[in-house]
C-alpha cells in the first residue's frame, strides 16, 4: 500500500482580518494583567501562537514524499511562479496563488495514498488542514487520517510511536522530544541544520522568500522519512 509522508508550514493571518469582538476574545488574557509591560509581553506571546491555530492562520506550504520512492511535491504560496517553480531531483516545487489552490492540489495528491506518516500530525498537521479546508470549502479526499490513536494505519504519527503513546509522561524514559532532537540522536541530518526553523516562516513570508520556506518544509519531510525507516525497522510492532 502506498504511503505518503507530509508536513505543513503555517503563518498567522493579519490582525486586520478579525473584527473587534474577535480581537477582544483573542487578547482577553492581557486585560487581566495590571502591569503594562506584562500586558505587552502577553500580547506578543498570543500573537506568536496565532500561527498555530487554524482559525487565526493559514497553510503556506505542504511538502510530501512517497515513503517508498521518495518522489513527491512541495506546494507553497508564492507570487512569482516562474522563479519559484522547478524540481529538486525527484521532487517538484509547485507554487500556488492562494491557500485554496494549495489545499486543493494537496488533497488531489493525497487521494492516491492508502497510509500517511507524520511527526505530530495527529496533534497538529492533520486537524489543521482539515479545519482550514472546511473553512475554505475545499473538498477533503481523505477523512480517516485521525483514525484510531493506538493504530499505525492509516496514520502513523512518529511523535506518538517514539513515546509509545506518552506511556511514561512528560519526564519518563519515553518523554517526548522534538524532531530536531530525534534526528540528531539517530544520526539523521536535522531539518534545522541549514539555519531555518518553523519560527522563521512568518518572517520569510514577509520577505517574500517563498522558496526558502518550501525547501525548509521539504527538509522536515525528508528527515521524517528517515526517522520512519528507523522506526519501521527497529521498533514497529512493540506493544
Amino acid at each position: 500500500m502506498a504511503t505518503i509522508v507530509f508536513d505543513i508550514e503555517t503563518s498567522a493571518l493579519p490582525l486586520e482580518n478579525f473584527d473587534e469582538t474577535q480581537k477582544e476574545y483573542l487578547f482577553r488574557e492581557t486585560e487581566k494583567l495590571a502591569d503594562e509591560a506584562a500586558k505587552t509581553a502577553k500580547r506578543e506571546e498570543i500573537t506568536k501562537f496565532m500561527s498555530l491555530w487554524p482559525f487565526t492562520s493559514q497553510v503556506v506550504c505542504i511538502a510530501m514524499l512517497n515513503a517508498e520512492t521518495q518522489r513527491g511535491q512541495v506546494q507553497f504560496l508564492a507570487e512569482d511562479f516562474e522563479d519559484d517553480a522547478g524540481e529538486a531531483g525527484p521532487v517538484e516545487f509547485v507554487p500556488c496563488a492562494d491557500e485554496i489552490e494549495l489545499l486543493t492540489a494537496f488533497w488531489d495528491v493525497a487521494k492516491h495514498y492508502d497510509n500517511v506518516v507524520t511527526f505530530n500530525g495527529r496533534g497538529f498537521d492533520v486537524p489543521f488542514i482539515y479545519l482550514r479546508s472546511a473553512l475554505l470549502n475545499v473538498p477533503i479526499s481523505k477523512k480517516n487520517w485521525l483514525g484510531y490513536r493506538f493504530a499505525t494505519e492509516p496514520h502513523c504519527d512518529l511523535a506518538e510511536q517514539l513515546t509509545f503513546y506518552s506511556v511514561s509522561g512528560r519526564d519518563g524514559a519515553a518523554r517526548r522530544f522534538n524532531l530536531d532532537f530525534y534526528c540528531k540522536a539517530f544520526g539523521i541530518e536535522s531539518p534545522k541544520s541549514h539555519g531555518v526553523t518553523g519560527m522563521d516562516v512568518g518572517t520569510l513570508l514577509a520577505e517574500k522568500k517563498f522558496r526558502d520556506i518550501a525547501e525548509y518544509c521539504l527538509r522536515d519531510v525528508r528527515a521524517t522519512v528517515e526517522l520512519y525507516k528507523i522506526w519501521k525497522n527497529r521498533l514497529a510492532g512493540i506493544k
